[in-house]
């Protein structure tokens, strides 16, 4: 993006959630998309001012700490930020009092009141909640199926659909492979519950009904965090859980209307990473 708010090129990098792929990986992400997106602009590094990377996994001070030092490190004299993914959600609504839902491989809502106040809940890694995410509704899907096969001796309908997903010949053999890469496993899982759900599959039904349902409770914690239950507000989604499956989205809204009954549903102005390059132009002194 140039000075002037104009999109001159675009890019994508690998993972950048330096708690997931390492400080090094993360490093390495945003410099192929820096790279990709400078030689398709066809300008080179020393026409870079300025840089925002928002990435899951840097709210924690020391994260974002040393993931900016080693952005700058790479890239001396730029002027260098370096802030969450639900950030550049949050930035991406536009002003006024918003609250974004995150609804992924991990699941978060951030917020803002009228008054400029921010706040999120969710977004602490799979280890302590991650309620309502892909990875989680995934990870219940296998405990309730394997508890069933050990109670029973028998694979529900659901349990076949998992087994045959993921390649695994029994329930040991996905044990292994969960233990040694379960990001590889849980998330992977979603469209296949969409999918056994459209069937009319009642098991993973009652797994996204659950699901929606927890994802609507972070919106309904944050609105009353921020003070927010009595007022209108913009409230927006995004993540790879939304529009794959119109039944799970009008399940997802009903519960949320029911969390948020002043919301206003609303899309994201543009996408995180315009936003980023946003908060990247902040970073100049004024004209």
């Amino acid at each position: 993006m140039d000075d002037s708010r104009h999109i001159v090129a675009s890019s994508r990098g690998g993972p950048s959630n330096p708690m997931r792929v390492g400080f090094g990986g993360a490093l390495a992400a945003v410099c192929e998309a820096v790279r990709g997106a400078t030689a398709t602009a066809k300008v080179s590094n020393n026409d870079v001012v300025s840089l925002c990377a928002g990435l899951a996994g840097t709210a924690y001070p020391e994260s974002g700490r040393k993931m900016r030092l080693l952005l700058e490190e790479e890239f001396p004299g730029k002027l260098v930020r370096v802030c969450t993914d639900m950030d550049l959600t949050l930035e991406a609504i536009g002003d006024g009092a918003a609250i974004v839902l995150i609804a992924g491989t991990g699941s978060a809502a951030i917020g803002r009141d009228a008054r400029g106040n921010t706040a999120r809940v969710g977004g602490h890694g799979y280890l302590l909640d991650d309620e309502g995410s892909a990875y989680h509704v995934g990870q219940r899907a296998v405990v309730e199926s394997l508890r069933h096969f050990e109670r029973t001796g028998t694979d529900t309908a659901t349990g076949k659909k998992i087994l045959s997903e993921i390649g695994a010949a029994t329930w040991a053999d996905l044990q292994s492979r969960v233990y040694a890469a379960p990001d590889e496993v849980f998330p992977r899982l979603y469209p296949t519950l969409l999918h056994a759900s459209e069937e009319g599959d009642a098991s993973a039904r009652s797994l996204l009904e659950n699901c929606a349902a927890a994802l609507a409770e972070l919106v309904g914690d944050l609105a009353e965090r921020l003070q927010l239950q009595s007022q209108q507000f913009l409230l927006a989604k995004t993540g790879g859980m939304l529009c794959r499956s119109a039944w799970f989205d009008e399940r997802l809204d009903r519960y949320l209307r029911k969390a948020a009954p002043h919301a206003q549903f609303s899309d994201l102005r543009f996408s995180p990473a315009e936003a980023a390059a946003h908060l990247a132009l902040r970073l100049l002194p004024p004209a």
